[in-house]
């Protein structure tokens, strides 16, 4: 009834049913990945501009200048006088100007030269060195 051939192509596309199938449904699960990190990238958004917006509110002048005046007893603040601010040459210098360290290469040559040095004096003195 059933030929070789027609058992070997419904094999086959039963096979290539599964497999489309199985993608198909990875896919699905990707998606859904994406959609949930989508969601989280908003809200992590959402919450930046929310503390932007409640540090601009903290930050106003005109709401510093009254606490400051609410509390200067306690607090005990004055004007920066322009003496208490550091010049530029005052400043220590950058890392990146420092003069640089001998390099590690020349350590090692110096270290070599005094195992030389050591076993020369044993040779002149008569010992053998291994």
């Amino acid at each position: 009834m059933f030929r070789t051939l027609d058992v070997v192509m419904i094999a086959v596309m039963t096979a290539a049913a599964t497999v489309t199938y199985s993608i198909k449904h990875q896919a699905e699960n990707k998606l859904e990945e994406v959609r949930k990190l989508d969601a989280e990238i908003k809200l992590e958004e959402d919450t930046i501009d929310l503390l932007k917006a409640d540090w601009a509110l903290l930050t106003q002048p005109n709401r510093l200048n009254r606490l400051v005046k609410t509390f200067e007893a306690d607090l005990k603040l004055v004007p920066t006088e322009s003496t208490q601010l550091a010049q530029p040459n005052e400043l220590p210098m950058p890392t990146a100007e420092l003069p640089a360290l001998a390099p590690e290469k020349d350590e090692k040559v110096a270290q070599k030269n005094k195992k030389k040095a050591k076993g020369t004096d044993a040779i002149q003195t008569g010992s053998v060195a291994n």
